[in-house]
């Protein structure tokens, strides 16, 4: 029998699904005992490097200082110092569960034995992760060309110089090399990508669920989403999207006939906007399942070739980019929610009351959540403007370029967030209008999550303040993604 609970960690094949796991502790980490026979020997070929000649950061300084030869007597001080040195993040600790994704990812990374990093470090990594030991980790310092402060503080814990935050274990000793080998990564970085990534996708899988709902609500018209539609055409984003409503809204029956012979665009290009999200967030998923098994560190020590090889693979523009793609997919669906929304609250749509009110004339129903909605879809705006056309110049000029992956990471949270409310909006109106209309649902999971919905949001038909149904339907939404 398989153990699902266990994670192998090679340096190869992790899935971003993996990091989740370990990061979120449903899993648990272990080295393969060829990640460390590979990690020895890349270890030994670094050392026999370094003794021969020019190794950056080995035995030279780093950045503009790359020309200056590091003493060989003090080549374990030069290690320490430059720890030191960039163990310099400022802001707010990251959370639990990051700090755990990029230990994850680290360990991994350092498996693929390109680093000539000790094995024991691996090790220590390993042990940290299986004790829950966690170091302090600050999330300012880096733009996207290695988190370099991020992964000192980390090697700085393991070292015994900084305090754990919580648990720890035996101080760890740094060999000459071992610095920048270890700190040559942008795990920090992948860790919080990996955690957005996978919760953008949980958020997008509940936006199939709540828009079958107002789907219903509105009689809309299935010919949008049928298989004949989307093959004629086929993204497959949309392909997929358009195949999963089909799923929620008829399963193996017929579909019934619309009320319209063509539905507002919320309804109708639903497929379109939302399969550009989909094929997008794919794009992000391929793009980080190559970095968190990837050998990037600067140099490169190949056992192959028995050479050291610089090169500028610290760069993120792919991660940066394709997150910036991300966003900009995710603005447009949220304003597609934003525009159903609307269609619930017009009666020559609905075919119900003005904002679904149900009190006495002038009851102002749920006109709010359209305030709210947009309110969620300004900052979702905002956040969606791309991270990627901005630079850096530093080191003396030497470093001329960044990609600022992490922001874009950082942004897409902060999207994901304001989707999350702009679709807790669509679905407090989806539900409250099945309710008065007292539509019946197809047995299929929405069947399901109607019922959900139904347990967990008050029917409360005159007006009243709706900031605790908005909290519970943003809860909701995860309990969807599954259906």
């Amino acid at each position: 029998m398989i153990d699902t609970s266990r994670i192998e960690i090679s340096g190869a094949g992790l899935r971003c699904t993996d990091v989740v796991r370990a990061a979120r502790r449903s899993a648990w980490t272990e080295l393969t005992p060829d990640a460390l026979t590979r990690a020895g020997q890349s270890y030994e070929l670094a050392v026999e490097l370094g003794a021969k000649g020019a190794v950056y950061g080995r035995t030279t300084g780093v950045g503009a200082n790359r020309h200056i030869v590091v003493d060989p007597g003090a080549a374990d001080l030069h290690g320490l110092r430059l720890l030191r040195s960039h163990a310099g993040g400022s802001g707010e600790p990251l959370s639990d569960d990051a700090v755990r994704a990029v230990m994850v990812i680290r360990l991994n990374q350092l498996a693929a034995a390109g680093s000539g990093v000790h094995p024991r470090l691996l090790r220590a990594l390993e042990q940290a992760l299986r004790v829950g030991a966690l170091p302090l980790v600050h999330t300012r310092g880096a733009i996207g060309t290695g988190d370099l402060t991020a992964l000192a503080e980390i090697a700085l814990t393991l070292a015994g110089e900084l305090p754990w935050a919580s648990g720890g274990i035996e101080p760890v000793p740094i060999s000459p090399g071992d610095a920048l080998a270890f700190i040559s990564s942008n795990a920090a970085t992948l860790g919080e990508a990996v955690l957005a990534w996978h919760d953008l996708n949980r958020l997008l899988a509940a936006s199939h669920v709540v828009t079958a709902l107002t789907f219903r609500a509105l009689g809309g018209s299935a010919e949008a989403y049928d298989e004949r539609v989307h093959a004629a055409r086929p993204h497959p984003g949309s392909v997929r999207c358009a195949a999963d409503l089909r799923r929620l809204l008829t399963g193996s029956g017929d579909p019934l006939p619309g009320r319209r012979l063509q539905d507002p665009f919320g309804l109708r290009a639903f497929p379109q906007v939302q399969g550009a999200a989909l094929d997008a967030a794919a794009r992000v998923g391929e793009v980080l399942e190559v970095d968190v098994n990837a050998a990037a560190e600067n140099p490169l020590i190949d056992a192959e070739t028995h050479q050291a090889y610089h090169h500028g693979q610290f760069s993120t523009a792919q991660v940066a980019l394709a997150f910036d793609y991300l966003r900009a997919a995710l603005h447009h669906i949220a304003e597609l929610s934003a525009a159903r929304l609307s269609d619930l609250v017009e009666p020559d749509i609905s075919g119900l009351p003005p904002f679904l009110a149900d009190g006495p004339a002038g009851s102002s129903g749920i006109m709010i959540l359209e305030y709210v909605s947009h309110d969620a879809l300004g900052t979702l705006r905002h956040a969606a403007s791309p991270v990627t056309l901005g630079t850096a110049v530093i080191s003396r000029g030497l470093e001329d370029h960044a990609s600022f992956s992490t922001h874009a990471v950082r942004s897409t949270v902060t999207a994901t967030a304001a989707y999350r409310t702009v679709l807790a909006c669509e679905l407090l109106g989806a539900v409250r209008a099945l309710r008065m209309a007292g539509t019946e649902l197809p047995d299929t999971p929405l069947r399901e999550a109607y019922r959900l919905a139904t347990a967990e949001l008050p029917h409360i038909a005159e007006d009243h303040p709706l900031s605790a149904e908005i909290r519970r339907a943003e809860r909701l939404l995860d309990r969807f993604s599954t259906l």
